[in-house]
C-alpha cells in the first residue's frame, strides 16, 4: 500500500469548529500533521518561527509566489498569509496526512495546483446553529457576527467543489468521520496501483 500521506484541506464558515476538530484529530492520530503557514506579519511574543508560522519579509514572500512555491496565499490587512509547498510535500513524503485549515478560496487554489488533495467542508447543521455558536463565543459584536453569517452563506454556495461534507454536531464524532474519510481515500485503488507488481512477486523474486 502507498505509504505517502494525503493532503487534506478542511474549510468551513467561522464558528463551524474547524480548529477544535483539527486539534482532536492531531491529538489522537500520530500520522496526521497540521500544516504551518507563512506570513509577513510580525510574530507575537509567544510565537516561534517554524512552529506557529514561517515568518517572512514581504520580499521573501513575494519571491516564493514568483517561484511557484506557495500552494495558496491571500492578503489580509496588507499582510500575506499562505501555505509553503516544500513544507507540505516533505511531510507527505514522511507519510504524514497533512491538514490545511484554510478558507474556501484558498482551498480551490490548492485543488487546482494539487488535484490529489482531498477537500472536506466542515459545517454545523444550519445557519441558525452557526449564528448561535458565534453568539456564545461572546467575543464579537453583533455587526461582526452578522458579517460572518453572511460570509457563511457565500461559502456554502461553493460546497459542490468539495469532496466531502462533515456535519460538526459533536467534536469527537466529526474528528472520527474525517479520519475515516482519510483511511478510505488511502485505500482507493488508483492510489495503490503498485499492488499489481507486489502481488505477483514472491520472496525469491518474480512469480
Amino acid at each position: 500500500m502507498d505509504k505517502k500521506g494525503l493532503l487534506i484541506v478542511i474549510s468551513g464558515p467561522s464558528g463551524a469548529g474547524k480548529g477544535t476538530v483539527v486539534k482532536e484529530i492531531i491529538k489522537n492520530n500520530d500520522d496526521f500533521s497540521l500544516s504551518v503557514s507563512a506570513t509577513t506579519r510580525k510574530p507575537r511574543n509567544y510565537e516561534i518561527d517554524g512552529e506557529h508560522y514561517f515568518f517572512k519579509s514581504r520580499m521573501e514572500f513575494e519571491d516564493l509566489i514568483k517561484e511557484g512555491k506557495m500552494l495558496e496565499y491571500a492578503c489580509f490587512c496588507s499582510e500575506y498569509y499562505g501555505t509553503p509547498v516544500d513544507y507540505v510535500l516533505n511531510k507527505l513524503e514522511e507519510g504524514k496526512n497533512v491538514i490545511l485549515e484554510i478558507e474556501v478560496q484558498g482551498a480551490l487554489q490548492v485543488k487546482e495546483k494539487y488535484p490529489d488533495a482531498v477537500l472536506i467542508f466542515l459545517t454545523p447543521d444550519n445557519i441558525y446553529e452557526l449564528k448561535d455558536r458565534l453568539i456564545k463565543r461572546g467575543s464579537e459584536t453583533e455587526e461582526k457576527i452578522n458579517m460572518r453569517t453572511e460570509r457563511a452563506k457565500e461559502e456554502i454556495l461553493l460546497v459542490d467543489k468539495y469532496d466531502y461534507i462533515v456535519i460538526n454536531r459533536v467534536v469527537k464524532t466529526a474528528a472520527c468521520d474525517i479520519v475515516k474519510i482519510v483511511q478510505s481515500e488511502k485505500n482507493k485503488a488508483f492510489r495503490n496501483l503498485s499492488i499489481k507488481e507486489t502481488f505477483l512477486r514472491n520472496k525469491g523474486g518474480e512469480f
